[in-house]
């Protein structure tokens, strides 16, 4: 695989004896986690065909190819899978990939550079972006409509306005 991968799981506990697997899926539908062909794992070096046979949530419980019992599956616990970017289905109209945003301008209302998207994260509080490498320190801000309220492909930026406090320079009034 070339280009952006996106991240649509991670392999988790065995299930049975026979090679089952549960997948911690982040599809939109979490049964498409092996719809878009073979997964690659972080290292892109190995490649996974998974075949999903039930989803409560967003758990999959999924055959692996090549996969027939439980120590097989506990070797593969913890995996990554990603899939190249360019084999999703294009973002409906105002939604996009994260995959899409990094490496975009990071960029305030007046004009300020913040510096690049380098990263999203989630620590359980809801989304960040990491901006890096822009007038300002490296950064996490939320990813909120208040924090980051345009985002611009074809531009190739996203406008930020950092809550009050986050980093010297952001507007005072503003709330995240």
């Amino acid at each position: 695989m070339a280009g952006p991968r996106v991240l649509l799981g991670v392999i988790g506990a065995p299930h049975g004896v026979r090679g089952l697997v549960r997948i911690k899926s982040y599809a939109a539908r979490p049964l498409d986690i092996g719809a878009y062909g073979p997964l690659g794992d972080e290292a892109n070096g190995r490649r996974f065909t998974v075949e999903a046979l039930s989803a409560k949530g967003d758990m999959v419980l999924a055959r692996v190819a090549g996969i027939e019992d439980r120590t097989a599956v506990e070797a593969l616990r913890g995996i990554k899978l990603y899939v190249e970017r360019s084999a999703l289905p294009a973002a409906a109209e105002g939604e996009w990939y994260e995959a899409d945003l990094i490496g975009l301008r990071a960029v305030g209302r007046d004009g300020r550079d913040w510096g690049r998207v380098v990263a999203f994260h989630d620590f359980g509080a809801g989304k960040t972006m990491e901006v890096s490498g822009g007038d300002g320190p490296a950064a996490m801000l939320p990813f909120t409509d208040a924090c980051v309220p345009e985002i611009d492909l074809e531009r190739g930026e996203v406008t930020v306005e950092p809550p009050s406090g986050l980093l010297p320079g952001g507007d005072p009034t503003k709330e995240a």
